[in-house]
């Protein structure tokens, strides 16, 4: 999807600066035309002759060309381009974008520019964990700007690989993805995220170790692809940045009921990705629970189906998927499940994989469906969610 872009490719001061020649190649390979804009500091670790060489154009650096003076405009540049794409990002430079401090040609470029910006950070782990960086990557955040980095953007969870600049190919695919058809352009799609916290009293919960990730990255995927989506979020600390997602907080159970209830019925699609609560305390204390004795009975009763009422309420020509986390017989209990809650696909996945499901940034599932059954390979959970959402897409295919 990236055959005639035009993409403004920013190279600052790293180490990684020599990616940036197998980035070039990627997007002209997938046809996009690229203009790079490098800071002096870049120009230390390659050289604008090479860059020009593989893009066919003059490098821009400066305000006025040394040649002969031409003013270089940064104004045009941010509205020539369909993307801009800053690769390596240093930490000085993010603090100068988060900051506006325009002291170079590719910070004024990016203060200019109209398009969507990516950001692929470069840094040691050190410099990429201090808390001004973290801030000023959170500032960038919430201006709208993508940051492409190992297990990226909102699903990004501990440090390990974190600071090293993603591979040039995934910079490129991230690219590609964005400027894919907007397949899902005017459908309006929910879904569930998190878990949800019962209490027991003010101070204590029922609860589990989702953090979301999954339903979040879910809604980010249908969002990008031109949905209108409503997402029901239990207790987490995720954000969302996308305005076509309309975020609804809850905490228990029954008030993501009321929410999936009294939204569903004007959907195309749903996805109940939330890891719910089977049951709450039937009675919650108003003060704190005192330690009295060695034991305490805690009573428990069921909490609503929210799987269940919305595959009943489901009318024709929605779409209803859910979630099936297993410890054993996965497929056999995940196919129970498929039929009792009516769905009209399932996505599993297992605590028996390693490395996946709750506060992971990976996950490894399968799709069944009354048809058959899609095994995937363990891949970032920003992955996971485009192969969901394809098969999503199918079904409301099969719909028209």
């Amino acid at each position: 999807m990236l055959k005639g872009k035009k993409i403004v490719l920013g190279i600052t001061g790293s180490i990684a600066a020599y990616k940036a020649c197998y980035i070039i190649r990627g997007l002209i390979k997938a046809g996009a035309e690229v203009q790079v804009v490098i800071t002096p500091a870049g120009k230390e670790f390659i050289t604008p002759i090479t860059l020009s060489a593989l893009t066919q154009k003059p490098v821009i650096s400066d305000f006025f060309s040394q040649r002969d003076g031409t003013w270089n405009s940064h104004v045009s540049l941010g509205l020539w381009a369909d993307a801009m794409l800053i690769a390596p990002c240093t930490a000085s430079t993010l603090g100068k974008m988060a900051n506006g401090v325009a002291d170079n040609m590719l910070i004024t470029t990016y203060l200019s520019m109209k398009a969507p910006v990516f950001i692929a950070p470069a840094m040691d782990l050190d410099m990429y964990a201090h808390p001004s960086t973290q801030h000023n990557m959170e500032r960038l955040r919430s201006f709208g700007n993508r940051i492409i980095e190992p297990g990226s953007g909102f699903l990004a969870s501990g440090l390990e690989g974190k600071g090293r600049m993603e591979e040039p190919e995934k910079i490129v695919d991230s690219l590609d993805r964005f400027f894919e058809e907007k397949d899902l352009d005017g459908k309006r799609i929910m879904i569930t995220a998190g878990p949800t916290y019962e209490k027991i009293d003010p101070v204590r919960f029922i609860g589990n170790y989702s953090s979301g990730k999954m339903g979040f990255a879910l809604a980010h995927e249908c969002a990008r692809r031109g949905a209108e989506v409503t997402l029901i979020a239990g207790p987490v600390a995720l954000k969302t940045n996308h305005p076509a997602i309309r975020r609804v907080d809850v905490e228990s159970c029954q008030q993501m009921f009321e929410a999936a209830k009294e939204n569903f019925s004007s959907q195309d699609a749903a996805i109940l990705c939330a890891a719910v609560a089977d049951f709450r305390a039937d009675a919650v204390a108003t003060e704190k629970i005192k330690r009295v004795g060695q034991t305490m009975d805690l009573h428990l009763v069921p909490n609503p189906d929210i799987a269940k009422e919305l595959g009943d309420m489901k009318q024709e020509g929605q779409i209803l998927a859910g979630f099936a986390l297993e410890t054993n017989d996965e497929e056999q209990n995940a196919q129970h499940k498929l039929k009792k809650k009516n769905f009209d696909f399932i996505v599993l996945n297992s605590l028996r994989n390693a490395g996946t499901c709750f506060q992971s940034d990976d996950n490894q599932i399968s799709i069944l469906s009354r048809s058959g059954k899609h095994d995937f390979v363990k891949k970032p959970k920003l992955e996971v969610a485009h192969d969901i959402v394809d098969e999503l897409k199918a079904y409301m295919n099969h719909q028209k």
